[in-house]
Formats: C-alpha cells, structure tokens, sequence
C-alpha cells in the first residue's frame, strides 16, 4: 500500500507540474512543437507505466461511510448559467435527456428516471483534485459499461467523450463548453459510473447534476460534470483542440492516473 500511495502523490506532483507549466508565463514554451512533443511522450509513458503496474481491472481504494468527509468541496463550475440548463433546472430535470451517439449500433436518449431504473453501483472513493486537494464520497450510478453494451459500441469506437452543460468561455467555435474523454480500457472498468447520487441524497448542482462521470482511476478534472452528451469516436484529433479535454486543450495531460 505503501509503494502505490508513493506512486500515487507522484502521479499527482507531475501532472500538477504539466499543469502549471501550461498555465504560466511559460506559454511560448508550451506551445513549442517540440515541447508538445516531449509532453506528448511522457504522458504515454505514464499510461503504459500505470496499467502494466496496476493492470487494466485494477481497483482504486474505496472506503466505508465512517471515512467520508465532512466537506466535498465543489470543483470547477459550480452554477451552469447557459439557459437550457436553468430551465432543466426549473423543471427538477424532469425534461433532461443524455443523448448517446456516435459510433454505436443504437443512437439513444435516455431519461433521469430510466438511468435510475436500470442496474446501479455504489461505490465510496476519493477525489483527488489537480488543486492539491482531496476528499471521499459516496456515488452511487449506472456502470457506463452497462449503457455502452445497451447501445452497443461499433468495432472502430476507441474513446468515450462527454459532454458538458457548462460553458468555461465565449468562443465562436464552441470549444468553451468543457468535455473530457477516456479510452475504452477505463470507459469498461467497473468502478466508472454515471453518478446520479452523492452521500445518499440526488446530486446537488454544484456537484454535477443530475449527472455526472466519476472515473476513480483519476484525477478531477476527468470528472466531468452536468453530462449532457456521451459520444463514442475513434480518434480525439477533430474535436476542438484535438487533445481530448477543456483543459487538456489548455496544457493538462489528457491521461490523468491516480
């Protein structure tokens, strides 16, 4: 335990480092051919390095209710203020649909109440925030695994991409609404979810509702909140920035192992 809670503030000191050397006055570097290059290499690396340590079914630790924290500190947006989401708000998102499209077999929507319906888990985990900071809740959601194989994932799907309700910034090109992705490796482990529920109660705004991804294996901006669009790609490169995330667009590392 001791050598993966090492590896663990490890992992989270170099991507806090990429992070703030996206971020800083260091722009001119960052956004260097050959920097990008170098980044790209070492972000490779740190995948390879994670799944053949851990494994690809590997579990992130999770606790019991006595562990969970008193404070859940909300990360990134906290109020969505585009209009379809307030007026879904208005309405306890009775009107809400998760649209699941791109390469699958059955482009679908699907309810809040037809997600709650279906096969859930629950699961107590930590949060651990590109911040510095951390804390553990309990989700309880649908496996996405589950909705891929309901929808069935065409043989060329790679990446999973998530679509968000939340808009960071005013751009022309709509590459200010945050999204995330994951390949499938992580889209099909058992403790990635579509979390609906938060510390026994429905999710609160300010942590993503009605729906948001919890993939354990990782850091929490990969965390996306207020979904609203799930698409199954195979390749990253069209979309926006082409580097797969809001924030990875913007210096991040796209893999962002814990």
């Amino acid at each position: 335990m001791s050598r993966l809670i090492t590896r663990r503030r490890f992992l989270i000191g170099s991507t806090l480092t990429a992070s703030a050397l996206g971020l800083s006055g260091c722009d001119a570097v960052v956004e260097s051919e050959r920097t990008k290059s170098v980044l790209k290499i070492a972000e490779g690396f740190s995948v390879k390095t994670q799944r053949l340590l851990l494994g690809d079914n590997a579990l992130a630790r999770e606790f019991s209710e006595t562990d969970l924290s008193p404070v859940f500190r909300s990360n990134g947006t906290s109020m969505p203020d585009n209009p379809q989401y307030l007026d879904w708000m208005s309405r306890q998102f009775s009107t809400w649909r998760l649209d699941v499209g791109g390469l699958v077999e059955k482009p679908s929507q699907f309810s809040l109440a037809q997600l709650k319906a279906m096969p859930s888990r629950t699961q107590i985990t930590r949060h651990d925030c590109v911040e510095g900071w951390s804390a553990i809740g309990k989700w309880i959601g649908l496996p996405l695994g589950a909705l891929l194989q309901s929808v069935g994932l065409k043989p060329e799907a790679r990446y999973i991409v998530f679509h968000c309700a939340d808009e960071y910034e005013k751009t022309l090109d709509g590459s200010g609404w945050y999204y995330e992705s994951i390949d499938l490796v992580d889209a099909l482990h058992p403790q990635t979810i579509l979390a609906y529920s938060m510390n026994g109660r429905d999710l609160e705004v300010a942590h993503g509702a009605p729906l948001r991804l919890r993939v354990e294996r990782q850091l929490g901006y990969k965390q996306a909140k207020y979904l609203t669009r799930i698409e199954a790609v195979a390749d990253l490169g069209r979309l926006y920035g082409g580097n797969g995330g809001f924030w990875e667009d913007r210096g991040y590392e796209w893999y962002a192992g814990i």
